[in-house]
């Protein structure tokens, strides 16, 4: 075996758990919704607004940002793997129901929450803030072309909009402290690769 080949073989307690496309994806979306919470802390928190002043410029940023939001799940959707994903992630087995409970009786057992290669409260994530990024766009585009609505409209999705960004921020501060918790699914997510150790241990239904 040459060298070059010996370099890219991965360590055998190591397994793929994220490709490129997968980690671009999450990354870019991470960055965008971070630049919504916190150019949306400086519109709304007037202590905020006035360190900045230009609150022009901030509604632009955050204007974009929201737009722009859903590009990198389009451009990923050409990935047969990260495709391969988002099946996993909408699919619900008996299994989830299983972890689920678990989870509200608050049985930390690992023999009690089984998972395949994402947790049932992944998936419950995942489609939560999906759903409310969309309701996000809409009511942003709402807000954003006055001329084309009734006030009532108008009205109606600001309330919507500052009230489930306000529900956004406290979800994603609990998707990060769980990050923070569990430095392995940060590892897999950095460099696409965990321990078999980890899978097996969390992911046990798992089939990589």
């Amino acid at each position: 075996m040459s060298l070059r080949a010996e370099a890219h073989t991965p360590p055998v307690n190591e397994i793929r758990r994220f490709g490129p496309v997968q980690r671009w994806v999450h990354r870019t979306t991470a960055a965008l919704m971070g630049v919504c919470v916190v150019t949306a802390a400086f519109l709304y928190i007037p202590q905020f607004a006035e360190l900045v002043g230009r609150r022009e410029l901030v509604v632009r940023v955050h204007e974009c940002a929201g737009l722009a939001l859903p590009v990198p799940v389009l451009v990923g959707l050409v990935s047969r793997h990260f495709r391969a994903d988002l099946g996993h992630l909408n699919r619900f087995g008996p299994h989830d129901r299983v972890w689920l409970r678990a989870a509200l009786r608050r049985d930390k057992r690992r023999s009690s929450r089984p998972a395949a290669k994402f947790n049932a409260g992944q998936k419950v994530y995942a489609a939560w803030i999906a759903g409310a990024s969309l309701v996000m766009l809409g009511t942003g585009l709402v807000m954003w072309f006055t001329h084309l609505t009734p006030l009532m409209w108008r009205t109606s999705a600001t309330f919507v909009h500052d009230w489930l960004a306000l529900t956004i921020g406290i979800v994603l501060a609990g998707h990060i402290g769980m990050a923070i918790a569990d430095p392995e699914a940060r590892g897999g997510l950095r460099t696409g690769r965990v321990s078999r150790e980890w899978a097996e241990r969390e992911h046990p239904l798992w089939r990589p």
